[in-house]
């Protein structure tokens, strides 16, 4: 995968967000991805992130180091069909009050939040302009 895949937050960049971020390139290219169905491809709709606002572009870049993040801590668990699991007396389940599914994505509310004050989650029907 090369970094001219990533289209809204460089390796360096996370990098200079989180120093002691362990995602990788590919968790990026998914978390953008993930960006892409949380705002509804409205970052590409209006041609790019360069084409926001400094405002949204920083809040766009900050969801998907959060999303890198968390998609590279839960991978595994992300990617099973079970709620909940439990063995021997152990079980384990997501924290609802955390967690959140939106678009087919789950995600944090952390990312969610930073994605709504861009304006690019709203589910309105009327126009808006995003810049």
């Amino acid at each position: 995968m090369s970094l001219s895949a990533l289209r809204y937050l460089s390796v360096e960049e996370y990098k200079e967000m989180n120093s002691t971020g362990s995602a990788a390139e590919s968790d990026l290219l998914q978390a953008e991805f993930d960006v892409d169905s949380l705002t509804f491809n409205r970052i590409r709709g209006a041609g790019g992130i360069r084409k926001l606002t400094e405002l949204q572009q920083e809040l766009i870049k900050r969801a998907v180091a959060l999303q890198a993040e968390f998609r590279h801590e839960y991978a595994d668990l992300l990617n099973n069909p079970l709620s909940s699991y439990g063995i021997n007396g152990v079980s384990m389940s997501w924290d609802k009050s955390v967690l959140v599914q939106q678009s087919g994505v789950f995600t944090t509310k952390a990312v969610l939040s930073l994605l709504r004050q861009t304006g690019l989650t709203y589910r309105g029907l009327e126009r808006r302009r995003y810049s």
